[in-house]
């Protein structure tokens, strides 16, 4: 199902606003296809404006080692027990699927990484609101530019291009600093039972699990606006508490 209730309600509340939680890890390729289906449908939302986006923290393989070894298609060779050449065709799909969204995946350039620092760093942005940038950012360097975003320097160099402060960057890569918000973020994805992402939860209590489309995306989030946001009754004939009808 595409919409399925994370949380019990124990009432329902008229809402001026609709938050997003979306667990995603960045060198996931359906998180980034997600994302932009996410923002095609947050373009037609007429609640737009009062939608408010948090990005969590989610490691598909938090044993990827440091620094990156091999490609995509070694990793996928390996786990799957394919050749090389099958290993290249099982990315064919993706490709295909995030060019629809107009976005330009370079599978040759790819090669697994680490993203625990890079989440952290994702994080720090959040402080200031580029959250979203940063997200934005690794994904494009990671399927596009084939960056290895669990390197020091890269990640350096991506985070002050949003806007990050270079020496608040150096200081996070440096130490442990927001390790706790990476680990906090995975414990309340196991918490709910996510196993996979892309993953949207709406107002703590809908899940929208996959990368699903706009269009889908955008029916979601109007039937959960309507839900919680009930058109005010109208006045008709009535009998009141005193028997006057």
């Amino acid at each position: 199902m595409l919409l399925n209730k994370v949380a019990p309600a124990l009432f329902i509340t008229i809402m001026n606003k609709m938050k997003v939680d979306i667990w995603s890890d960045v060198v996931c390729p359906f998180c980034y296809i997600g994302k932009r289906q996410f923002e095609i449908a947050l373009d037609q939302f007429e609640h737009k404006d009062k939608v408010e986006v948090t990005w969590h923290s989610f490691q598909l393989d938090p044993n990827t080692p440091k620094p990156s070894v091999g490609s995509t298609y070694d990793m996928l060779a390996s786990k799957y027990g394919l050749t090389l050449e099958k290993a290249k065709e099982m990315s064919h799909g993706v490709v295909d699927m995030a060019a629809l969204v107009g976005l330009h995946y370079d599978m040759d350039k790819t090669r697994p990484s680490n993203t625990f620092d890079a989440h952290r760093l994702i994080h720090l942005s959040a402080k200031t609101g580029l959250a979203d940038k940063a997200e934005e950012r690794f994904f494009s360097a990671y399927f596009t530019e084939g960056q290895d975003i669990a390197d020091d320097n890269t990640l350096r160099k991506l985070s002050t291009e949003i806007g990050l402060n270079a020496t608040e960057v150096d200081a996070v890569l440096a130490t442990d600093e927001f390790a706790d918000a990476v680990r906090i973020d995975q414990y309340k994805a196991q918490q709910m039972g996510i196993k996979g992402v892309p993953f949207f939860v709406v107002n703590e209590q809908y899940g929208i699990s996959g990368a699903q489309g706009g269009q889908v995306i955008l029916k979601a989030l109007q039937g959960i606006w309507a839900e919680q946001n009930p058109a005010p009754a109208t006045d008709g004939e009535s009998c009141e508490v005193d028997g006057e009808c």
